[in-house]
């Protein structure tokens, strides 16, 4: 498999509607839906701006805007009236959500154009019927085609497959550089994430856990640790594709793991011979190895940095997270290490209108003159729950908006992947 370190996510959506009110952050529930129906294809306009907004080509050109307007909207109804009957003009449905209006401005909203009502707080499943009846066609009838092809080298990832030693798997470490900056939720998640993208035919990953002291992957996913894992670290000289998979254990049918040894182990009980020679094995078996390192930097971490393709690490907004960030930074230039693998995950990011939060972030980006790629939200207590039950989020809390950003990632990189591998076929 190719290399996944120029990209990591795809060309920004198109936006697809937009939210307009004096506040959004007023209206929660709709800020979720619409992220449940359209992803990042939508955007959030002030009603002072959407006029000039809908006279731009982005504006003519979406499919509809949700105008939410509450008690304190009712002073300033002659203009959303305007911005109903303009969006109406250039052909852009509305969808009208109001939050205790009197039956007076209700009705003058409706009879400026506004295509559909819908009360707030959202009903459930509201918003998704209104976007249905106006926007989506119903689609034609299915007919018989042959199914798309599958990716290349693409085999589902049994318990008992045999591996074929000739593959070249992407290599994503995870290392967070603090105590729960959530490193195993995230590294236990994509892993899990790129087993499933495909139903048939997906790309065989495994995940690897690496913190032979602390590691907690075996209990994310209720995985039994096996005494193997031990002799097979022992005695990686004599090690292969067969003997790698017999020391793990499979979740899932998908995803094999190899775990934490049962015993608390010395970091250094490995070389970075050692691990050379299992991550080499597990590239030539496998099509993603996914891994997840001790938080501790050691004499192999140098190891893993060369081998990856992209090394990911966990970060969160707050001061020890930076000071480590900065003498991590520090310790791979010295060592004239590739610094440019790092990709920094800032877990817990601010919320949608939390802008402080986000001037807070920005400035944690420029004092250490790095760039923030990925900003994952904070899944709250779903995801300690899935934890605490051994299941992957996409099993436990398939909504849960943490599962949502690890999966476009996962996608992200097996699109390019799969876009460099076709390119050098």
């Amino acid at each position: 498999m190719g290399n996944a370190a120029p990209a990591l996510q795809p060309e920004p959506a198109p936006i697809l509607a937009c939210t307009v009110s004096r506040d959004v952050a007023n209206f929660d529930l709709l800020i979720e839906d619409m992220e449940a129906e359209l992803g990042e294809s939508w955007g959030d306009i002030a009603i002072g701006d959407a006029l000039a907004f809908l006279d731009q080509p982005e504006g003519a050109g979406l499919e509809f805007i949700a105008i939410a307007v509450d008690q304190r909207d009712e002073t300033d109804l002659t203009r959303v009236s305007g911005i109903i009957a303009r969006a109406r003009d250039l052909g852009v449905k509305v969808i009208l959500i109001a939050d205790q209006l009197s039956p007076t401005a209700l009705h003058g909203l409706l009879r400026a154009g506004a295509d559909d009502f819908l009360p707030y707080p959202l009903p459930e499943r509201a918003l998704h019927d209104a976007i249905e009846r106006l926007v989506r066609q119903p689609a034609p009838a299915p007919q018989p085609a042959e199914p798309p092809p599958l990716p290349q080298a693409a085999a589902p990832a049994t318990p008992g497959f045999k591996p074929s030693g000739q593959r070249d798997g992407v290599v994503l470490p995870v290392h967070g550089l603090a105590g729960g900056t959530g490193a195993s939720t995230f590294a236990v998640n994509l892993a899990w994430e790129l087993a499933t993208l495909v139903k048939d035919g997906g790309p065989r990953v495994c995940l690897l856990d690496f913190d032979f002291q602390m590691g907690a992957v075996a209990t994310y996913l209720d995985l039994p640790r096996r005494e193997s894992v031990y002799d097979m670290l022992s005695d990686t000289a004599q090690l292969d594709g067969d003997t790698l998979v017999q020391s793990m254990v499979t979740f899932g049918e998908r995803l094999h793991v190899l775990t934490a040894p049962a015993e608390m182990l010395p970091l250094d009980i490995v070389t970075s011979e050692d691990i050379n020679r299992v991550i080499d094995v597990a590239r030539a078996t496998f099509d993603f190895v996914v891994i997840d390192m001790p938080s501790a930097v050691v004499q192999w971490t140098e190891a893993v940095l060369t081998q990856a393709h992209v090394y990911f690490v966990p970060i969160e907004l707050d001061m020890r997270s930076a000071q480590n960030t900065l003498r991590m930074i520090r310790a791979l230039k010295a060592e004239e290490l590739p610094l440019e693998k790092l990709r920094y995950v800032l877990n817990r990011a601010p919320k949608f209108g939390d802008l402080s939060a986000k001037g807070r972030v920005k400035r944690l980006a420029e004092s250490l003159d790095i760039t923030i790629e990925l900003q994952l939200p904070d899944g709250g207590r779903q995801v300690t729950q899935a934890n605490d039950h051994g299941l992957p989020l996409s099993n436990a809390a398939a909504k849960n908006p943490l599962r949502k950003e690890i999966q476009k990632l996962a996608k992200s990189l097996f699109d390019l992947n799969r876009a460099v591998e076709a390119g050098r076929i």
